[in-house]
């Protein structure tokens, strides 16, 4: 695991999540401690640029190229009026440089094994094992399924 993979899961610490928060912010990423990431996340070339919403899940092997930003479309309301709940990024899905995920409304899914392609804007849930590019984003085909992840021994305290 990489020195900028280590920080992320470091957050969640009692003694050192603040400290590793804010080294994050230093070094250019943004993951509020309130972030659950599961186990076998990967934050590509340090992932610099990558901003997450605070009400983001992330799911098992999950990887996160630089630049990417997940959160609410409608940045022009004030929150009390937005019906923004949050994204949940589930397992294996692979989000590449720049791009972007954006929630208008409830909860916006990116399905086990899609991958959302360089510079994307994805406004809306996808299915699983597919792939979007675009702006906005749009099916642009399927990714073969590969359920071998399920047969690794991945670490279940979510340290990676």
């Amino acid at each position: 695991m990489d020195f900028y993979t280590r920080l992320v899961y470091l957050r969640k610490s009692a003694v050192f999540g603040k400290l590793a928060y804010w080294l994050l912010k230093l070094l250019g990423v943004e993951i509020p401690r309130s972030v659950a990431i599961g186990p076998g996340f990967q934050l590509e070339h340090g992932g610099f640029g990558v901003v997450i919403h605070s009400n983001t899940k992330i799911g098992k092997q999950v990887k996160i190229y630089p630049g990417v930003t997940v959160g609410r479309a409608d940045i022009y309301r004030p929150i009390e009026k937005s019906r923004f709940e949050g994204v949940v990024i589930e397992d294996m899905a692979i989000l590449c440089p720049g791009a972007r995920i954006l929630a208008k409304a409830g909860i916006l899914r990116v399905g086990h094994g899609t991958v959302v392609g360089a510079n994307a804007v994805l406004l809306e849930s996808t299915g699983e094992w597919e792939i979007w590019a675009g702006a906005p984003a749009r099916r642009v085909g399927g990714r073969e399924r590969d359920d071998s992840f399920y047969s690794r021994n991945l670490p279940t305290d979510g340290a990676g």
